[in-house]
């Protein structure tokens, strides 16, 4: 009996190492696991902080009015006209390519110098309302080597 004792002890003692062992191999496999997941969110955390960071240290194209309405004008007084005026935000000069108004009758009218940080540079942009009677919005899609691609600016009005 006290033999058949013993054994039983030895089997007692033999599964709880086993489980000691088993919950110390879990632990083990999951801290790894919860450390390379830690690991890879920093990593692709750097990432994505690195590319923004070049994102903001080119042109950045930016208006206080991107928009201006004429209200009402006569056809007959012809063309009209307003400026606006187009300031680089960003920490490099900005080059404005191109500008494309939405219709011939729109001409915009703009430098391709550089513009420096934190300066302004005018774009008139003239309405011909000859043969349009009605009230009109027309589009100014300003392209630069900003880091936005294109920017818009809009006219709007009513013609007599």
């Amino acid at each position: 009996m006290a033999l058949s004792q013993c054994y039983y002890c030895l089997i007692k003692k033999i599964a709880l190492l086993e489980k000691k062992f088993l919950l110390r191999v879990t632990i083990s496999t999951v801290m790894k696991k919860a450390t390379l997941l830690a690991l890879f969110t920093f990593l692709f955390t750097l990432g994505v902080w690195a590319q923004n960071e070049k994102k903001e240290t080119g042109a950045v194209i930016s208006a206080e009015i991107v928009e201006y309405d004429f209200g009402s004008i006569k056809e007959a007084n012809g063309p009209v006209s307003y400026t606006f005026k187009i300031k680089n935000v960003g920490k490099a000069p900005l080059v404005i390519t191109r500008i494309n108004a939405s219709c011939g009758c729109t001409t915009p009218e703009f430098s391709t110098e550089p513009v420096a940080p934190g300066k302004e540079t005018p774009v008139k942009v003239t309405y011909n309302p000859a043969g349009r009677p009605g009230q009109f919005v027309k589009t100014i899609a300003v392209y630069s080597n900003g880091k936005d691609g294109a920017f818009t600016l809009r006219i709007k009005g009513v013609v007599e």
